[in-house]
């Protein structure tokens, strides 16, 4: 992505393609993780970021010029501050930097905590209805 150009994806695989090869493939397995993660979240794109939704949003993630953002929202964040506090990061999202190898393994932990998060959710405004 250079300079400031509005990325007006429809689909990831078209935001994907925005990037160059080397960080393609970064927002590839980044993706595949979050799948593997959530195999029954739908892909979609939302405030111009890569998204999978589950009983609302799960997850969004983004390619930045020195690293990735994931944004699991507040509740993602908090319940891995301990192995978040290395990175950089704000109340619902973490930025992993480019030059350092990125832990997929805690991003597929916090897909399936946020995962059962919605899930709970969802359950609970299924039982008010009836």
């Amino acid at each position: 992505m250079e300079g400031n150009k509005k990325i007006t994806a429809k689909s990831i695989e078209e935001y994907i393609s925005e990037f160059a090869p080397e960080i393609q493939e970064i927002l590839k397995t980044f993706r595949k993780v979050i799948k593997d993660s959530a195999p029954d979240a739908n892909e979609k794109i939302s405030y111009q970021m890569p998204t999978f939704a589950l009983h609302g949003n799960l997850v969004h993630f983004a390619a930045h010029k020195n690293h990735i953002g994931f944004y699991p929202g507040p509740s993602g964040i908090e319940a891995f501050k301990q192995e978040l506090s290395k990175y950089k990061g704000a109340k619902g999202s973490v930025q992993f930097p480019l030059e350092k190898p990125l832990p997929y393994q805690l991003v597929s932990k916090i897909v399936e905590f946020r995962v059962a998060e919605n899930i709970k959710q969802a359950e609970g405004k299924l039982k008010k209805k009836k």
